[in-house]
Parts: C-alpha cells; structure tokens; sequence
C-alpha cells in the first residue's frame, strides 16, 4: 500500500508548494513462458465457417477472436473485415458463411493478398480500447478501398504499461499467423490520435523488440509471427515521457502566471535540464547540422540550433496555412481558434474513433489527462472562462488564450494584424510569402499558453493519467527520474525513490517501462534501445501547433528522430489554428490517412 506521504501536495491557484512538511480447423501452437513457469497453450486459428456478412457494406467479418492463448483480460479479442469481392462464400444456413480468399479479384489495385490492414488504436489517455461486440461501419470506411480492417480490445492503463502496446503487438501477431487469410506481402498500419498516436508511434518504433517478449509470452501470444508495422499514422502523439515534463516547461513554462519562489525554480530547473538532454540528444536538421540549445539573456535556453528550428517550424506552419487560405476568411467557422478547416472538428468523423477536442491554452490547473478528447470551441480574449469536461474519467480544465480570432478577415494583411493586436510578434512580406516570428516565447503567450500545471506529467499528487500509466493494478506511479533528482531533499523523495524501486511481473522497473514507451528509445544513439527493432518504414505525423497538450519539441523531435534513422519516409506536418485534434491543413483525416496509405503501397 502507497505511504500516506505520497499525497501530501498543496495547492493555491497556480502554484505548487513544494517543500511541504514532511472453435478452429486448424491450430497454432504456442509455447507461452511467464515470471514463473512455462505452459504449453493453443490459439484457434480463424474458423473458416464462421463467417458473417453486411450486405449492404459487401463485408465478410468476424468479432470476438481470441489473440491471447493465455487470456488474462474478456477484452483481448480481435474482429476483422474483409471486402466481399476478396471471399468466395457459401451460405451454411444458419445466417454464417464458409468463405475462403478470392486470389483473382481485385479492388482497384489491390488483392487479398496486397490489401493494406489498417488497425485503428483508439486509446485516448491511454484507456482501454473496448473489443467490438457487433458490426462496425466503420470498417466501410476501409473496405470499400479495398483495405482490410481490424480492431482489437486493447487493455488500459489501469492495468498498467506496457500492457495496452503488449496487446496490439499481440493481435498483430495472430492476424499474422492466419496464412489463409493474411499473406506475407499484406502491409500493416496502424493509426490514432493522442494517446492513440502515442501508441500507435511505439508500435511502429518497437517492432520485433525483444523488450516485449516475456510480457507476450505471458499472455499467450504467437511467437513465430512479426508484430513489426509497415506504417503508422499518429495525430498529435503524446511520446517521449522520459522528458515531457522537461520540454513542456522549456516550450510553455514561460507563459506560466502566479507561481512562487519555489515552483518557479522548479519551472525554470526542468526547463534548463530539457536543454542539457537536447544538447545530449544530437539531432539533426535536413543538412546534417547538430540542433543544439544555448543558454540566453531572456528565458531558458531560448537559443541555439535547436530553438531556431522550432522558430521556423512555427514560421513555416503558418505560412503554410497562409498558403492553404483563402480570403475573405471567416475564422469563426474554423475548427479551432482561428485555424483552418480538416483533422476531425473540421472534416468528418475522427477514423481512429476517439473524440476531437479543442485548443485548450492558457491556464494552471490540476488533474489534466494528455490526451482526453473534447468538443470544439471558440477563445474570447474580453471575457476569460473556464470550462472542465470529463473524458475517460479524467478531467481537463480549458481556458481562454491570450489572442481571439474571430470574425472575417478580408486578406492576409488583416489576419496578420489580428495576430498583432495584443503585441507586434508575426511579420509577413507579401513578395516572398515568408513569415517571421520574433519569438518561440511570443507564439507561446498568444497562441500555445499552458493547459497543465507545473509537473504536467508526471503529477506530484499521481493524479495524471500518465502517473496511472506506469504505476499497477489502477494506482499511480512517479516515473519521471529527472523530476526525481530536482525533488530531492523534499518531502517527496521518498516517493519518488519507492516508485523507482517497485517491480511489475516481469521484474522491470518504472525506468524500464517508460522507455519501453518511448519511440525515441529505439531510433537515436542517445538511448541503450538504438537499432534493437524492426522501425515501420512510413510515418505520417500531425499535431495541431497550438495545442497546450504537449511541448511542441515532442511531435518535432520524433520526426526529426525518424528522419535521422534513415531509410524510413516521413511526412510531417504541424497545423496552424489547430489544438488537441486530428488535424489536417486540408480535407478530412480519414480521407487524407487512406489516400497516404495508398500512396504507399502502389
């Protein structure tokens, strides 16, 4: 049981008082080896004649397939869609089909045998992904491409990581092994959003890796298959948690208001500890030049290559959007805060799922999950509120931004003033297209203010869902080992250093787990994980830039991470106007995912 010391946590508007006192026709077979004994399980292959079939989608389909020859959760079950023009069927009479693979027929340009499976991980907050208990129309969306759809039952982080990736890996693997069904030459994908894109971005960093071995072993999984990835599509991806905390405070931490002494020493030593991991870290530009901080005369480290960079990412975020619009423009019709149509607010219905939100800038509040989805809504700078909306059981506090757009802007000159109107931070020169931003810390006032309070991860009171993520049966965990080091000396310590200690069934520790967690971890020589797994080759990556989820260093970092690998395509894209959402600069998400995927696997 958790000390009665690990709660102690006091608060007084934004700050944080830190020193307190103190059936089958055929089978698979699977040698499933856990923590403590080795048994001897089987998995049924997919039953031929079981099929069901929508007539109206034309799909061939079957739910509630176990993954898991050791199933320790009802929800580890998969469903899988298949186009009808792929089967040859036989009605059985009892409203079930046998069907077998069509190997001549074709959609578009794909057969049973090139079709792309796209899996879906909706798992906002890193919650459990419910097994279907019925028919999808969803699985339309995809099979009418000629894609094949699966969905598994994926468990959440009340269960604890790596748990929910263990699962998806799992369900990979045994759609894999169902050779009557699924060929060699079938591209896997995987997509999500937030904590979704989180997951779906580990599963394509951390194909094959030997890390996850003993945890499938444990569940029953087939363990002559792959659960590598040839792609994934993530929408604002809550990763590198190891220095979340660190990054929000060097990217937000500047617009935080009303901390005292000692929280914002705290603000200022995580942000400070971010720079000497990027220095450390050795990413590099399109050109080969290292992206590195410097210390500066105003903020933390706010210069250097790597500031500069994220200057120009913002620059050229907006230009884009620039580019994308046309005028006269109505910002009050916009998805978010004066951003451009697309992504799930915008465009349809989110593919992975999950519920859209809004930008949610501005504010210190406690109990903010990272990747609980919420309805859109526009700023209004005159009249400052807050709302709180409750997703997966964790609430998220929003307030308002610095900046309004509202209203109808006539030309580009108009909606560079309107940026202009608390202070002159965005320049534009019509002849060139370019933009110029004074500063990262000027985008961050008016556009990208802070929604989480100091600690925005890893919560001193373990009440984030990240604090859930890594601790076991339900209950909170510290694991951010930087936060570790600056708290020492204060009544926190003890916590810290019991959580550190703790071990999950496999007998991996906190330290472990996060970097299990972590895409960066297998793609950069900076982490022990560099090149011990098979990377998907295709990334597609979007986050809405003025998002205060998450620094905008994250999504930055793991493009620039998989850009650096080498021999991987990666197509990244932050989103101006945009928050929290799958965000698009154009068109819908689900549309603009499948024609990516196709683009692909011509």
């Amino acid at each position: 049981m958790k000390r009665i010391s690990k709660r102690i946590l006091l608060i007084s508007g934004a700050s944080v008082l830190l020193f307190a006192c103190s059936p089958s026709t055929t089978n698979t077979t699977t040698t499933t080896s856990t923590s403590s004994s080795v048994s001897q399980t089987t998995l049924a292959q997919i039953d031929r004649t079981k099929w069901l079939y929508n007539e109206t989608d034309n799909v061939y389909y079957q739910i509630g397939i176990s993954y898991a020859g050791n199933q320790v959760d009802e929800n580890q079950t998969l469903s899988v869609f298949i186009p009808g023009e792929y089967m040859t069927a036989t009605a059985n009479g009892d409203g079930t089909y046998t069907a077998d693979l069509n190997a001549d027929a074709k959609i578009g340009d794909y057969t049973a045998s090139t079709a792309p499976v796209v899996m879906p991980i909706n798992t906002p907050g890193y919650s459990k992904m419910n097994a279907l208990t019925e028919y999808s129309s969803e699985a339309a969306t995809y099979t009418k491409e000629g894609f094949i759809y699966m969905s598994a039952g994926l468990r959440g982080r009340d269960t604890g990581a790596p748990n929910g990736v263990v699962d998806a890996k799992a369900a990979i693997r045994y759609l894999r092994s169902n050779t009557n069904y699924i060929s060699s030459t079938n591209p896997f994908y995987v997509f999500g959003m937030s904590g979704g894109g989180a997951q779906s971005a580990i599963i394509g960093a951390s194909g094959d890796s030997e890390l996850y071995t003993s945890y499938l072993n444990e569940i029953g999984a087939v363990s002559t298959t792959s659960d590598a990835v040839d792609g994934v599509m993530a929408w604002c991806p809550i990763t590198n948690l190891d220095v979340a905390d660190s990054a929000y405070e060097w990217n937000l931490g500047s617009a935080r208001t009303g901390l005292d002494t000692e929280s914002q020493t705290l603000s200022n030593n995580l942000a400070t500890q971010f720079a000497e991991y990027m220095n450390k870290l050795q990413l590099k530009d399109s050109e080969g030049n290292v992206l590195t901080l410097q210390s500066s005369n105003e903020g933390i480290y706010q210069s250097g290559t790597y500031y500069e960079y994220i200057k120009e990412v913002i620059e050229t975020s907006l230009e884009h959007f620039l580019a994308d619009t046309t005028f006269p423009y109505d910002a009050s019709k916009s998805s978010n805060n004066g951003g451009p149509g697309g992504g799930g607010p915008g465009g349809g219905t989110p593919p992975s799922g999950e519920a859209p939100s809004s930008n949610a800038p501005s504010g210190d509040a406690s109990g903010n999950s990272s990747s609980s989805g919420q309805t859109s809504s526009t700023d209004n700078a005159s009249s400052e509120t807050t709302s709180i909306e409750q997703v997966d059981k964790v609430n998220r506090q929003q307030t308002s931004s610095a900046l309004s757009l509202t209203g109808t802007y006539n030309s580009v000159e108009e909606y560079i003033a309107a940026l202009n109107t608390n202070k002159t931070w965005v320049t534009y020169d019509s002849t060139t297209k370019k933009v110029t931003i004074t500063s990262v810390a000027d985008f961050v006032s008016q556009l990208k203010s802070p929604s989480k309070s100091l600690t925005a991860f890893d919560a001193l009171d373990e009440s984030q869902a990240e604090n859930q993520l890594f601790g076991s049966n339900g209950e909170g965990s510290h694991f951010d080992s930087i936060l570790a080091n600056l708290l020492k000396g204060t009544s926190y310590e003890f916590a810290f250093t019991e959580d550190a200690s703790t071990k999950d069934s496999q007998g991996n520790t906190v330290e472990t787990r996060v970097q299990m967690y972590n895409p960066m971890y297998y793609l950069t020589s900076y982490y022990e994980g560099n090149k011990t797994s098979t990377v998907a080759k295709n990334w597609r990556i979007r986050t809405g830039i003025n998002q205060g989820d998450t620094a905008l260093s994250t999504e930055v970092n793991l493009a620039l991470a998989l850009q650096q690998y080498g021999g991987l395509t990666v197509d990244f894209e932050t989103i101006w106007g945009q928050g929290h959402t799958e965000a698009e600069r154009t068109g819908e998400s689900s549309t603009n995912f499948i024609n990516w995927v196709k683009e692909n696997t011509k």
